[in-house]
């Protein structure tokens, strides 16, 4: 007996070509066949923007999109969830297909056209396709060409090879806080920082070496103040306030230097060619 998948693709080439469908039409097509795709509902909708966003800004992840339209051929349409991988900045329904596509079930899913959906994008090239499951217990359904689909429970890790650089918690692709922690890495990471602690490292280190220069600076300006007080030359308000916003170590030696032979304090601050 054909699976599901099978039957999809199977079935007599219905009448309606791609360029029959208009963009915002609510239909995508199999093998010319039409396929009604309802709006989706508000449980359905917030996970779908959440699974955009961390796949999306995954490090290695150039191009992503949702509902992008993919001609797969003449005669089959389909519009993914959310797509990864060839979602070029082009008007037009795009030829071939994602790398990695995810799809959101929830309550009244139609299970034939989603096996469908599968089999056309899978048997088109698309590499790997999640199924995440929103009614009964939450999981992903794994799908994979020539492979049998597997179930990645909540806790555990999705991977997607040569398409994602970082594997995705299955919690992350619907709910709001795992979401957060992922794309925080991910842009990280984008930056050039491996995590949060990588960031804080860079801090405390930059602070380390801003301490350094501080002191090597407020030495310099010490040892001004005590030759202007050794050799009897008034510190005045304006000399004084020169000294303490001084950030050039070159120019706190050149009035050092001054110092130790100037007559008056005018003659330390005095500028070179006056």
């Amino acid at each position: 007996m054909p699976s599901m998948q099978a039957k999809g693709r199977a079935a007599e080439r219905g009448p309606f070509r791609v360029e029959h469908v208009r963009s915002g039409d609510p239909y995508e097509l199999s093998n010319g066949h039409p396929v009604h795709c309802a709006p989706t509902g508000g449980r359905g909708s917030g996970p779908q923007h959440l699974g955009s966003s961390v796949v999306g800004w995954d490090p290695a992840v150039k191009e992503a999109g949702v509902d992008t339209g993919y001609a797969l051929d003449g005669s089959t349409l389909r519009a993914p969830d959310v797509a990864v991988g060839n979602v070029p900045d082009k008007p037009g329904w795009v030829k071939g297909v994602p790398e990695l596509a995810i799809e959101y079930a929830d309550v009244g899913q139609d299970e034939e056209k989603l096996q469908e959906k599968i089999a056309d994008l899978l048997a088109a090239g698309t590499k790997v396709l999640w199924v995440v499951r929103l009614s009964g217990p939450r999981r992903v359904e794994v799908h994979e060409p020539r492979r049998r689909m597997r179930v990645v429970l909540p806790g555990q890790l999705l991977s997607a090879p040569g398409i994602l650089k970082n594997a995705v918690r299955v919690e992350a692709l619907y709910e709001r806080s795992e979401a957060e922690k992922t794309l925080l890495t991910n842009l990280l990471q984008r930056q050039g920082y491996e995590d949060l602690e990588a960031v804080l490292a860079a801090g405390r280190e930059e602070g380390r070496e801003e301490g350094r220069e501080e002191g090597i600076l407020e030495g310099k300006r010490g040892a001004l103040r005590r030759v202007l007080d050794r050799r009897g030359l008034r510190l005045t308000k304006t000399a004084a306030a020169k000294i303490s916003s001084c950030r050039s170590e070159r120019e706190l030696d050149g009035w050092l230097d001054r110092a130790l032979v100037a007559s008056t304090t005018a003659e330390v601050f005095k500028r070179a060619g006056r």
